[in-house]
């Protein structure tokens, strides 16, 4: 029986996410603070602000815990966006890692240039 490997994750932004342009079932990683995480439940809350607005993303911490949250710190996720309802999407995360003291300039930088790169090489379906 051959195994399947998850999809490549695509780097998206909470607002991108939020905005309902990522499709249910996509593997993606995002970025924000961890501004809430109750181990009972396995859930957790990133938050990033984006021209103003606050957004946040529930995440599903099942597969990761247990870990140390350091809320307030920036954490890195990874995972498949799924949906509780029509309003709230939850990401169910497979790795998080705390990112405090990353530059958060280069790495939205980073980000954006391989979003370039795969664009102009017609290599978009490849994102990493």
């Amino acid at each position: 029986m051959r195994r399947m490997l998850p999809a490549p994750a695509q780097h998206r932004y909470l607002w991108e996410i939020r905005s309902g342009d990522v499709p249910i079932g996509s593997t993606v990683r995002t970025f924000g603070r961890l501004s809430s995480y109750d181990s009972a439940r396995s859930e957790a809350v990133l938050t990033a602000h984006h021209s103003a607005v606050q957004h946040k993303l529930r995440l599903n911490t099942r597969f990761v815990e247990p870990f140390s949250a350091q809320l307030g710190s920036y954490y890195q996720a990874l995972g498949e966006l799924d949906s509780v309802d029509e309003a709230h999407l939850v990401l169910c995360a497979r790795l998080l890692t705390c990112i405090e003291g990353v530059d958060l300039s280069l790495l939205q930088n980073a980000v954006e240039e391989q979003r370039r790169y795969f664009h102009e090489s017609g290599a978009a379906h490849r994102n990493i």
